[in-house]
């Protein structure tokens, strides 16, 4: 079984105070033109768009917007071609950083994310070097106060959730790539509301960091994000919240 992913979940109870709509805005755009073109336009088909989808109305995107992402990746509209890369490497107290991003330019990307990784503490390692500490799975928060433990437990181990974990006021549900979408549509049905869902990767084990190297591993990681590239930014550092809260 996977272990916790302590950024994930603070990360997404920070998202709501976050000012980052526009680049926000710009993260999900690239993911809905990349899943279109690998995988085309019609949700009910592409599982990763429907989740991209999905993910773009949660924060609110306008429908227009969301449109014409999906016809640059079909290619009904004219669209920047946009390239996936991973790049892995070691964060301050040898935490381990994998980072998913979506270019344009490689050169630039890869240029942008060593200095970053420079900057804080870290450095960029070679490609497998850090993958394997992670495993692939789906993965879905929802406020603790938002539904009873128990009707949460029944609806997602039902329908085939790996786990249910509960950590400072959010329940994190866990799913194998393959369950996912049933997951994820069963708690919908239960008129449960999520604050997060997605495919994410998750640290077999975690790397508990304090003091100073804690608090270049929050600016690693929020610079990280921070770049136009960068689609997400996973860790296997435990951070103590109070030192993200005083950040």
């Amino acid at each position: 079984m996977s272990g916790h992913s302590k950024w994930s979940s603070i990360k997404h109870k920070k998202a709501a105070t976050d000012a980052k709509r526009g680049k926000i805005f710009t993260k999900l755009i690239k993911e809905i033109t990349v899943a279109a073109r690998m995988g085309g336009g019609d949700l009910e088909a592409n599982p990763r768009l429907r989740t991209a989808v999905a993910a773009a109305k949660s924060e609110n995107m306008p429908k227009d917007n969301i449109e014409r992402a999906i016809k640059k990746g079909t290619g009904e509209l004219e669209g920047v071609n946009y390239e996936e890369s991973i790049y892995e490497g070691y964060g301050p107290g040898g935490a381990a950083v994998l980072v998913e991003s979506l270019t344009d330019n490689k050169n630039r990307t890869v240029a942008d994310v060593r200095s970053i990784f420079g900057k804080n503490g870290g450095s960029l390692g070679e490609n497998g070097c850090v993958a394997w500490m992670f495993d692939k799975k789906g993965y879905i928060v929802v406020e603790s106060a938002a539904v009873d433990e128990d009707v949460l437990m029944e609806v997602a181990l039902e329908a085939g959730a790996e786990d249910i974990r509960e950590d400072d006021g959010s329940f994190e549900v866990i799913t194998d790539l393959a369950a996912f979408e049933a997951v994820k549509q069963a708690i919908e049905q239960a008129s449960i509301p999520y604050i997060a869902a997605e495919i994410t990767m998750l640290p077999q084990t975690t790397t508990n960091l304090v003091g100073k190297e804690a608090e270049q591993m929050v600016r690693l990681m929020e610079m990280l994000e921070d770049c136009d590239d960068v689609q997400k930014v996973y860790t296997n550092a435990d951070i103590p919240e109070e030192i993200i809260d005083n950040m």
